[in-house]
């Protein structure tokens, strides 16, 4: 099916091919900033492989080395994608996207922008006063935006979902040829067991064609005790034997299988990757609710942040809906060495 799909998706590889290969030869100039390290993060999929939470990761290491950090985001599913906006902790998810929030709320001292045209976000940044300028700029999901010149390409790829067994879109998960992988120079394989033989490392490598001189990571998700959405959260629902799952993520298998082991009895609601929760939407959570009226709601952090100022969320859900903090990390044994290096 996947050969199939690539034989059907023939004119978009071909775009991909011509796209890259202008920049790859100089027709196409990329944009270099001085005084400042830019590292893009990047997916060969369309999302699955957890590219903020490795963000995240990056920004704790920063904050704790005293770097100033910047986060600049295209801010997806916001209403005018075409403006730049700084975000702010009170910002509205509708104007700056779910993820970008997501980041400022946990890090407010971190400046986080939104705006397609990357190279106008990152010259905003360096024109601010002194003491602010960023000495490092996270792109998150830069790794298609070539007319930015940066100094390290991280790439993801999901343990389960090896790039050379999946299709081109729409056949497929893959948004770019996956011999663009070899761009990177480092490569973090997200989602795996907390552990991996180093057989299993090597086969994880080979089946997505790694470079011998590409720097390999490997991380695993850490889940944390539910925290409440609202301020009316009550702790008590947390010891319930049920739970009611909503999420509106690329991809929930392993959070549905940490929910599974921690609460018996549980319920799966599924939405599209950054959905937009409707009045309907939650009237669909509430009324599974009141059938289940001792389990606890969960949701993911990014969905919290959706549904965080809905209208429609009456008071009696607010007092049962949860979040799942999560945080990756390098899986048992893996050196750090490299990672976080700055260029």
């Amino acid at each position: 099916m996947a050969r199939l799909g690539n034989i059907f998706a023939f004119p978009y590889a071909l775009a991909l091919y011509i796209r890259n290969m202008a920049y790859d030869k100089g027709w196409k100039k990329s944009v270099k900033i001085d005084n400042v390290s830019i590292i893009s993060f990047g997916n060969i999929t369309v999302g699955g492989t957890g590219k903020t939470p490795h963000v995240e990761m990056f920004i704790r290491y920063l904050l704790s080395r005293a770097y100033r950090v910047a986060v600049i985001s295209r801010g997806y599913g916001r209403q005018n994608p075409s403006e730049s906006r700084f975000v702010e902790t009170n910002s509205r998810v509708e104007d700056v996207g779910d993820e970008p929030l997501q980041i400022k709320r946990k890090f407010p001292q971190v400046k986080v922008i939104v705006d397609k045209d990357r190279v106008r976000a990152v010259n905003m940044l360096m024109a601010l006063p002194f003491g602010d300028v960023p000495e490092v700029i996270l792109l998150d999901d830069g790794m298609q935006y070539r007319r930015l010149a940066t100094d390290r390409l991280i790439t993801l790829i999901n343990y389960n979902r090896p790039i050379y067994r999946d299709s081109l879109l729409p056949f497929g998960r893959l948004r770019d040829l996956p011999s663009q992988l070899g761009r990177a120079d480092t490569v973090i394989i997200t989602k795996c067991p907390p552990y991996l033989s180093e057989e299993e490392k090597r086969a994880a490598i080979a089946a997505n064609h790694i470079a011998e001189g590409q720097k390999v990571f490997f991380t695993s998700v850490q889940y944390f005790d539910p925290l409440p959405v609202f301020e009316q959260g009550n702790n008590r629902y947390m010891y319930s034997k049920e739970a009611i799952l909503f999420t509106g993520i690329a991809g929930s298998s392993q959070l549905r299988h940490h929910i599974s082991a921690r609460y018996p009895r549980n319920f799966h609601i599924e939405f599209g990757d950054h959905h937009v929760f409707t009045d309907k939407d939650i009237k669909t959570i509430e009324k599974f609710a009141d059938k289940h009226q001792q389990a606890i709601i969960l949701t993911t952090e990014k969905d919290a942040q959706r549904i965080r100022r809905n209208p429609a969320v009456s008071e009696r859900l607010k007092e049962r809906i949860f979040y799942i903090p999560i945080e990756v990390q390098l899986i048992e044994d893996e050196s750090t060495d490299g990672l976080y290096d700055i260029k």
